[in-house]
Formats: C-alpha cells, sequence, structure tokens
C-alpha cells in the first residue's frame, strides 16, 4: 500500500495558506497532519493579521486537520526562531519532515525558509510558487472562497477597503502597484468559507482598529478589521 507523506501546513488563516490547503488536499499526494499557527500569546491573535486565536481554531475544526500553535511572547526574532525550530525538532520525531507554505514570489522568504528547515533537516514546500497572482486571485474567488480583508498597510491600500470580503470589485479598486494577493504585505485576510471546509465559520464584526508601529526609524500605518 503506497501510504502518504505526512506533512505540516503553515497557517496564517488567510487565503494564500487557504489555497495552497485546497492545491496539497487536491494533489493528494500528502497527508497534510497538522495546520501550524503562530499566535502573539499576549492578545492571543495573529500577528499583522490581527485575528483572534479562537477564529483560527473554528477553521482547523471546519477544515478537519489538528491545529498546532506556536506561542510567541516577545515578538523578538530570537524567540521566534529558537521556538521554531524546537518545534520543528519534535515534528522530526513524529516523522515529519516537510512543513508547506503558501508563499508566492518573494525570493527572499523563501530562501529564508528553506535555511532555517534544512538546519533542522526538513523541506519547503510552497504550492502556490510563481503562479501569476492575478489568476491566482481570480481562480480563488471563482472556486467561491469568502475572505474578509481585516488588515491593510494604509499607505500603499485605500481605508475604504478594510473589513469588506477579497472580491473582483476589490482587486479592481487596488491601487495598480499593489499585489492582488497582497504579497508584498500590502493587506492580510481572513478566509471563512470555501472548499476546504465543512461549514462556514461565522464571525462578528467589530470595529476598525489603527494601530502605528516604527521599525528601523521608519513608521507604518495599519487598520484592522476587529473580528470574533
Amino acid at each position: 500500500m503506497n501510504l502518504k507523506e505526512d506533512i505540516v501546513m503553515s497557517w496564517s488563516g488567510g487565503k494564500d495558506s487557504s489555497f495552497a490547503l485546497f492545491q496539497l488536499l487536491n494533489e493528494g499526494k500528502y497527508n497534510v497532519k497538522y495546520l501550524l499557527t503562530n499566535i502573539y500569546k499576549p492578545n492571543k491573535r495573529v500577528s499583522m493579521h490581527g485575528v483572534p486565536e479562537s477564529l483560527i481554531e473554528m477553521q482547523a475544526k471546519s477544515i478537519g486537520i489538528p491545529l498546532i500553535k506556536l506561542y510567541i511572547e516577545e515578538k523578538t526574532h530570537d524567540e521566534y526562531e529558537l521556538k521554531m525550530k524546537e518545534l520543528l525538532l519534535s515534528f522530526k520525531d513524529k516523522g515529519i519532515n516537510k512543513v508547506a507554505f503558501g508563499d508566492i514570489f518573494l525570493e527572499d522568504l523563501k530562501k529564508y525558509r528553506e535555511t532555517k528547515l534544512a538546519e533542522v533537516n526538513m523541506e519547503a514546500l510552497f504550492p502556490l510558487w510563481m503562479e501569476n497572482t492575478y489568476e491566482l486571485a481570480f481562480k480563488f474567488i471563482k472556486l467561491e472562497f469568502k475572505t474578509h480583508i481585516c488588515s491593510i498597510d494604509t499607505s500603499k491600500v485605500p481605508n475604504d477597503l478594510i473589513g469588506i470580503d477579497y472580491s473582483e470589485s476589490f482587486i479592481n479598486k487596488l491601487p495598480i502597484d499593489v499585489d492582488p494577493c497582497g504579497e508584498n504585505g500590502e493587506f492580510h485576510s481572513f478566509c471563512y468559507d470555501g472548499p476546504i471546509f465543512k461549514s462556514k465559520i461565522i464571525f462578528k464584526k467589530n470595529k476598525i482598529v489603527e494601530k502605528k508601529y516604527t521599525h528601523n526609524k521608519q513608521d507604518y500605518h495599519y487598520l484592522f478589521s476587529d473580528i470574533s
């Protein structure tokens, strides 16, 4: 009997990880054993997405794949790398040697992931790699995935595009220099329905939250759709 190889899917709860998982499940080559999500422990949310841990748990339950959560307490790169390495080694102990990601074209991020996995003798998979992002976006919508825009970088995306669904209308309203999949971090999303889910995720839209950050002496301004 030809058994499928167990792998882990890096899971943000957004559209790219959802589509990457869809591709993996359709190919039937691997058994996605776990979804792996990074949670910022102080507020119990996915960093940059701002999605509550409880909604990520609901996604995993609807998909039917166990969720593994990596809690980060200080948002430092060193802490993240140390805890991630420990977790990867625990996967290795279970005979898992590959982790899949939803990245599409960022070469430096791909190289970083591959390098870190290679340190523990593991491999990275990229189901969406180098796909045309416009084609991916419209295929995603045509497959009837439903996704909520949960955060935007206001220096790149108009303020009125926060807190709405990812759609052809949304894409058409994006500035010409913004990637339709938000691959450069222009926006983030929360996927709540589609072919990978057994049932729709019911969530509540609350207020829009404004946050400002300073990193490497540069200011960043984001809007978050507070969902629960």
